[in-house]
């Protein structure tokens, strides 16, 4: 082989060498410093040429033939490695970014899954109950046996009210997970929304003991699906309700947290949520711990889920924080323009 190819490949192959080691370099920088990785790509053919020319340099004396042969190809080698090393670099880069969302989309799914496993077992859970209490009623009108069927009647009755509120709660449950559910947004007092929330919650509140009260705030005007909106008002008061001792007040109040967020707030005497519990308070099937412990008509656990997909599907959020004697769960809604 003639000194000239010599040269040529010993400048050739040390360009290369430092081309591939400023690329895994490269990757190392760019993690952490995107702008010291810019600088190292610029600097690698620079590395490489100075190389190739030092590696010549030990190999044997060019003549001006041959140095100016060995800086071209010592500067085209450095150039070609270098942006092949970008090109992977590049093209790893987004591999990596591929794998993170598929492994996010994997994690997903999984959450999905376990929650939709936890959902059907509470579900099942709360169903059997009420059926079989409804199946030993009516076997005991069938036989004669019941002291009081009056009072069977009535209870299978509310037991059946219980049933169908839990399966609409889960239809409701479904188009929100879904993204089904439909709005039909139209401007709607706040005042108004309080108001009939309170009416229809009082028969809960009495039967419980509970004083049931709201303030007004009038001239909150806000753009919303009423019905959606007063089912999500009406589970955070019916909520409120099932959480507050006897002789208890649940207060429902209107105000302006600035001129363009209207708030709708249910506090309550429930003796506050831990600390731990509260970023769980609207996950599906959460009921709480012993300060909020279920009872036997505590439902599925499903409202606050309810409540939650029904504001976000307006564009706004519900939030819960203790007080004084309880907590408040405030929706905070976008104010008719």
């Amino acid at each position: 082989m003639s000194d000239l190819w010599q040269v040529i490949l010993l400048s050739a192959v040390t360009a290369a060498v430092v081309g591939v080691l400023g690329f895994s370099l490269f990757r190392t920088v760019a993690r952490w410093n995107t702008r010291a990785a810019t600088v190292l790509a610029v600097a690698t053919p620079v590395a490489a040429f100075t190389a190739a020319l030092v590696a010549v340099g030990w190999r044997l004396f060019l003549s001006s033939h041959d140095l100016r042969v060995s800086l071209v190809v010592s500067l085209a080698a450095g150039v070609v490695s270098i942006g092949v090393g970008l090109s992977l670099a590049a093209k790893v880069h987004r591999l990596e970014i591929s794998a993170e969302e598929e492994r996010r989309h994997h994690e997903i799914e999984r959450s999905v899954e376990s929650s939709r496993r936890d959902l059907v077992a509470w579900v099942s859970h709360d169903l059997r109950t009420p059926l079989a209490g409804l199946r030993a009623m009516a076997e005991a009108l069938e036989d004669g046996v019941a002291d009081d069927p009056a009072k069977y009647h009535t209870r299978i009755r509310v037991e059946v009210d219980r049933l169908s509120q839990m399966v609409d709660d889960l239809f409701a449950l479904s188009r929100i997970q879904s993204g089904t559910l439909q709005l039909s947004l139209d401007t709607a007092s706040a005042d108004d929304l309080v108001s009939d929330t309170l009416a229809s919650s009082l028969p809960i509140a009495e039967a419980r003991g509970v004083h049931l009260a709201g303030s007004a705030m009038p001239g909150v005007m806000l753009d919303v699906d009423a019905a959606e909106i007063h089912r999500a008002l009406a589970n955070l008061v019916t909520n409120a309700i099932r959480h507050t001792p006897p002789d208890g007040e649940v207060h429902v109040a209107v105000r302006l947290d600035d001129p363009d967020t209207g708030v709708l707030a249910v506090r309550d005497g429930c003796g506050g949520i831990s600390e731990t519990d509260l970023p769980h308070v609207f996950d599906v099937g959460w009921r709480g711990t012993a300060s909020r412990s279920p009872g036997p008509d505590q439902g599925a656990g499903l409202g606050l889920a309810i409540v939650q997909g029904i504001v976000d599907a307006h564009r706004g959020t519900v939030s819960v924080h203790n007080v004084p004697g309880g907590c408040e769960f405030a929706i905070r809604l976008p104010v008719a323009s």
